[in-house]
């Protein structure tokens, strides 16, 4: 009598334990994956900067009536990759860069918050942090585009075993964030760095873009493109989202869409009547923050939406 209660304490015992492992694995598997983007320094650094940190201050500005984390000081590139509900992922993933004039990340307003909504479209969401401040003055993009380039090769690679179609992966940004995924749509055949490893033997061109009020893809005269940006019919279908009063001027989406029309690149752009700058996915009354609404209607209809 006493060694089967005692057995069936034991069992009872071991049960429970496997239970609880199996849950805090389970738990432990939700949480998003970070991984640093370089397997050493990242190319061309030589300087130190602080530590990294939120450089939000009490009387920064809000969005929404919601505070904006703003990270700063970022010397070593991570991905953070969210993986959506199996029950509802699609194959499809999207490297996220966040704005922030390439002197800081809108970590959360256009980052975080972001990979929220995509994990909500069956979407694997891979957030990018990419170096700030700007590095080399004369191309204040260049880190940035190092970075990003570096992440679609990464996310490629890796396809198996985050269980996302390597066809299937595309590029979001916001403001700088926004010229910094423009720039890895229009350079995806001339890497930015030296290869350092069989990873940058993989494409870096992304499947398709989405340009959320994107900065500095035109000269001063508001008239052309940057010399860099050299559209062709190899150039990713894109997305556009911009409001007519944006301080970061229209014409940057506007010729950005004009030059895909001219080599029958596809792609959809929103222009709102007003709105500014800086709203990420934060509802308001200005119609600008709908642009969600015909993101997904436009990813849905070019398949990246099917299971």
């Amino acid at each position: 009598m006493k060694l089967t209660q005692h057995f069936s304490r034991f069992y009872l015992l071991g049960t429970m334990l496997f239970w609880g492992v199996s849950s805090l694995m389970q738990a432990n598997a939700k949480e998003p994956l970070v991984l640093d983007l370089w397997p050493d320094q990242p190319p061309g650094e030589s300087r130190k900067l602080e530590a990294e940190r939120d450089l939000t201050k009490p009387t920064d500005g809000k969005v929404a009536g919601k505070r904006v984390m703003r990270i700063g000081n970022v010397s070593t590139p991570t991905l953070t990759i969210y993986h959506p509900p199996e029950d509802i992922a699609t194959g499809t993933a999207v490297v996220i860069c966040p704005g922030g004039g390439h002197h800081i990340l809108a970590w959360d307003l256009e980052g975080t918050e972001v990979a929220e909504w995509l994990n909500s479209l069956g979407v694997t969401a891979i957030l990018l942090k990419y170096r700030v401040p700007a590095r080399n003055p004369k191309k204040r993009w260049e880190a940035a585009v190092q970075d990003a380039q570096r992440a679609v090769s990464t996310t490629r690679g890796q396809a198996k075993a985050w269980r996302i179609r390597p066809d299937r992966i595309g590029i979001l940004g916001f403001s700088a964030g926004g010229q910094t995924a423009g720039y890895t749509c229009v350079l995806h055949r001339d890497r930015q760095y030296e290869a350092i490893d069989t990873t940058d033997e993989i494409s870096c061109r992304p499947d398709f873009a989405v340009l959320v009020y994107p900065a500095w893809l035109i000269k001063k005269d508001n008239l052309t493109l940057d010399d860099a940006v050299i559209v062709d019919q190899e150039t990713p279908p894109m997305f556009f989202a911009h409001a007519w009063d944006d301080p970061i001027r229209v014409e940057n989406s506007l010729l950005m869409a004009t030059a895909l029309k001219k080599n029958n690149v596809r792609c959809d752009i929103h222009i709102y009547s007003h709105g500014g700058h800086g709203y990420g996915l934060r509802q308001t009354d200005d119609p600008c923050t709908q642009w969600p609404k015909s993101c997904e209607l436009w990813l849905q209809r070019n398949g990246w939406l099917d299971p």
